[in-house]
């Protein structure tokens, strides 16, 4: 039995969950009754991943802070360049398919009991709100921005503490680190049930009712994974940007795709950090904050739905406006974790640029919750992986420049 532990656990992580995705296909399809008792394993296993990742947060981010030497730079400002970069120009291309390739909507009931927020700055009040939140109560409600100001504010008061108690922090980073790839193994079995449950509970006749919608989501944010994404690495790093792209979609998205929580791969982005050798002191930062403001994926949600209401009502839209509708919809997808129900419940903000009633917007939303068995595993995956990759490209990006500055150095002399 030890043996045939180890033998499994010496198999790829990605080859793993490639096995518990077709396990959960072939149950759902064969078994979905007499095999509904696996849908616990994939709440477990996002339930363990939502559980550590706030305190992992904490505790990294005030030991990186706390161990930082002086002088030593950190790439977060090129991060959040690439951050804003990315996810504004998701929304460009958004509302440029949109246009194209124009949707209309077979309304459906609104989504009950939800209350979007009436604008921009409610959606930023929310945010500043957030950062100063209690710290215990950051922790208990996963509010990243409180749990981040928090480490931050301790991590520096810890910089003048002795080496031992700096010791100790880093001790308690290093468990937490360790707990998280415990949990992280046990994804095969967490995703096998999170796909059954996902294919028996929602099933995908839904879903063609709504197929070219589907189809615009998908394609959207598949090009921003596949071109745009690659050409904002390329043109920072002066390489061939596939592999990383696509070892953070394997890696990163794939889980993400699974779990649809942006907190709950924070530890998985964590340790693909770790094993693509970059700087602790940046991602132990940038991966919590990319969870909360970098969303790509939000952004693009927001626009094709918001222009599939206003294609349905036949409402004419001039250059201008669908060029305030890409910075609205980057705004507010970068506000969607402080909003509860996410970026579909931005959805009406966007949609009063236009002067859509909001019953109507709120029933647009109700075609997002129907369709959210795609587009929100596909907008999470694109989120989430996304971190990893521009956190990697700012430090690759300083990696070439100071090449470049070796070589010009090298010439001169």
């Amino acid at each position: 039995m030890k043996n045939a532990f180890v033998k499994w656990n010496q198999i790829s992580l990605v080859k793993r969950i490639a096995l518990g995705i077709i396990v959960g296909i072939i149950l759902a399809l064969t078994l979905p009754t007499a095999a509904s008792g696996v849908t616990i394993f994939g709440t477990l296993f996002v339930g363990a991943l939502k559980a550590v990742a706030p305190v992992l947060v904490l505790f990294l981010v005030m030991y990186a802070l706390a161990a930082h030497k002086r002088g030593t730079k950190t790439n977060m400002k090129t991060v959040l360049a690439l951050y804003a970069i990315g996810t504004l120009l998701a929304g460009g291309v958004a509302v440029a398919v949109s246009f194209i390739f124009p949707v209309t909507l077979t309304l459906t009931k609104g989504a009950e009991g939800l209350t979007p927020p009436e604008g921009i700055v409610e959606v930023l009040k929310t945010l500043l709100f957030n950062m100063v939140s209690n710290p215990v109560d950051a922790l208990l409600n996963a509010n990243y921005l409180g749990i981040l100001l928090w480490a931050v504010v301790l991590g520096l008061a810890l910089k003048s503490a002795s080496q031992t108690t700096k010791d100790v922090l880093g001790s308690f980073s290093d468990a937490i680190t360790k707990v998280v790839q415990w949990v992280i193994n046990l994804a095969p079995i967490g995703i096998m049930g999170l796909v059954f449950d996902a294919i028996v509970t929602t099933g995908l006749s839904a879903l063609l009712v709504y197929g070219k919608l589907v189809a615009i989501l998908v394609g959207c944010m598949l090009f921003i994974a596949l071109v745009m994404n690659p050409l904002i690495v390329y043109i920072y790093i002066r390489r061939n940007p596939y592999p990383l792209v696509f070892k953070v979609l394997k890696e990163s998205g794939l889980t993400a795709f699974f779990t649809r929580s942006s907190a709950a791969n924070i530890p998985v982005n964590m340790k693909l950090c770790e094993e693509l050798g970059l700087d602790e002191d940046t991602y132990a930062v940038s991966i919590p904050l990319g969870a909360t403001i970098n969303m790509a994926g939000a952004a693009v949600t927001i626009a094709v739905l918001t222009l599939a209401a206003v294609h349905t009502l036949g409402i004419e839209v001039d250059f201008m406006t669908a060029l305030l509708l890409s910075v609205i919809a980057a705004v507010s997808a970068a506000g969607a974790s402080g909003v509860a129900g996410g970026s579909l419940l931005l959805i009406p903000l966007a949609c009063s640029l236009f002067g859509v009633p909001n019953e109507i917007a709120m029933q647009v939303v109700g075609v997002g919750f129907i369709i959210g068995v795609v587009q929100d595993s596909c907008e999470t995956a694109l989120n989430s992986s996304t971190d990893v990759l521009f956190t990697a490209t700012a430090e690759y990006a300083k990696e070439y420049k100071e090449s470049k500055v070796g070589k010009a150095v090298t010439v001169k002399s």
